[in-house]
């Protein structure tokens, strides 16, 4: 039989917004600084785990598995074994999904899963022509052919290309994400308006949490190397209005389109862990369980609408359930775009979307506002990438423990064209 998975405990650093150049913490040092205050905290050994998971998209060179390298700067002992998933934006989600099947079907009884992202740390990529024009300057054999070589170089082949804006160029439409957020806003008819209220709302959310003390034992202080400390999600924008965010100009579709700077997730450096343990790692070590993981669902869809993957993956795993939308108290749904979201929540309420691509009879019904992103999202946190999927689940938890609700969905879209959605219930 299949054994109940708990969430015990987890922490994550604050989301830093990239500005200019490297921030002060790569991947690793990300993990490591809400990992320390994590494992210290708890009432067992940090070589107490079976394992380790770490979700990570933009791997550095010089962090390769970098779920290893964390594990052993958090002193958890050189026989843990340690390694990366990556699922684009579901990486944080898909070390907690390992973690959780494989602790239900008895290979472990404790896993540390998380996700950690620097994007600021994004290479500078050479273009193929100039990659092969140093490659034939490097190969030429005597003195003429390495000056015939090197008089072939154009300085275009110099011209570094930002790698994250590859990354986040899907090869099969060549569609960037921002693009295919604006797919969606025009196949579910969302304006401009709609998607900078959304906006501003999302940071009236992440500024109202930060000043009731919500996020406390959530975000653990970030110290870096100067001793300058980080203490806070510092993309917020409390003073954010729509009539600030109407002077933006789109960036994907210029110059009718709807995602702008000011309603799309942040380039942001964060990471986050978590605490997954079964039933007699519960007793061995007298843990307190916050929630138990019911089930989770991978899905996937045409790429040029992966924002709609949130609808697709979520509502598999409610029907699996036998559960509504009505039936989830809480909601976790990643702020890729404003728009994007906004594209999901009219999907469900769109009875000819329903039919034919959810196989429902009707429309599923509309999500309350009140339920979703509860205290702010990727809009006004930022999106680390491989992160956003282990945060949300962590910060589902919490939410619901505060607000005393008992069932709620972490979800997100994927690029790539791909959902994913885990069912939650506090204990």
């Amino acid at each position: 039989m299949a054994r109940p998975v708990y969430i015990i405990d987890g922490a994550r650093t604050p989301f830093l917004k990239a500005r200019n150049g490297p921030g002060p913490f790569t991947p690793v040092d990300l993990a490591v600084q809400c990992g320390r205050p994590l494992l210290a905290r708890q009432p067992f050994a940090p070589s107490a785990f079976d394992s380790v998971i770490l979700g990570c998209v933009n791997v550095i060179a010089d962090e390769m598995n970098p779920a290893r390298v964390a594990a052993l700067r958090l002193g958890m002992g050189e026989a843990m074994v340690a390694f990366t998933v990556q699922i684009n934006c579901g990486s944080g989600m898909q070390s907690i999904d390992t973690a959780y099947r494989t602790i239900r079907e008895g290979s472990a009884n404790m896993i540390l899963a998380g996700g950690t992202e620097a994007l600021s740390y994004a290479p500078l990529v050479w273009p193929q022509q100039g990659v092969r024009w140093f490659a034939g300057l490097a190969t030429a054999k005597g003195i003429a052919a390495k000056a015939a070589a090197a008089f072939r170089l154009r300085p275009s082949y110099l011209k570094p290309v930002i790698g994250l804006e590859r990354g986040l160029t899907d090869p099969i439409t060549d569609l960037n994400m921002g693009q295919t957020a604006e797919v969606v806003g025009h196949l579910f008819d969302i304006t401009r308006e709609q998607s900078d209220a959304y906006a501003v709302e999302s940071h009236k959310r992440l500024a109202r949490a930060q000043a009731a003390g919500w996020l406390k034992g959530e975000v653990e202080t970030a110290f870096d190397r100067s001793g300058q400390f980080y203490d806070h999600d510092d993309g917020v924008r409390p003073d954010s209005s729509v009539e600030k965010l109407s002077q933006l100009k789109p960036v994907f579709e210029r110059p009718w389109g709807q995602v702008t700077p000011g309603n799309s997730s942040q380039i942001t450096d964060g990471a986050s862990w978590t605490i997954l343990a079964s039933e007699d790692a519960v007793a061995k070590h007298g843990l307190t369980p916050k929630a138990v993981i019911i089930d989770s669902q991978w899905s996937a869809l045409d790429p040029s609408v992966m924002g709609l993957g949130p609808v697709i993956s979520a509502t598999a795993l409610m029907q699996r359930n036998h559960l509504s939308l009505q039936d989830i108290e809480t909601w976790e749904l990643n702020e890729a775009f404003a728009t994007q979201v906004l594209g999901c929540l009219k999907a469900w309420n769109d009875e000819t979307f329903c039919r034919k691509v959810l196989g429902l009879d009707t429309a599923a019904g509309e999500i309350d506002p009140a339920r979703l992103n509860v205290d702010g999202g990727a809009i006004s946190l930022g999106h680390p990438v491989g992160t956003s999927g282990n945060r949300i689940v962590l910060h589902l938890v919490n939410a619901m423990k505060r607000l005393g609700t008992r069932r709620g969905i972490a979800t997100e879209c994927i690029g790539g064209g791909l959902g994913g959605a885990m069912l939650i219930e506090t204990v």
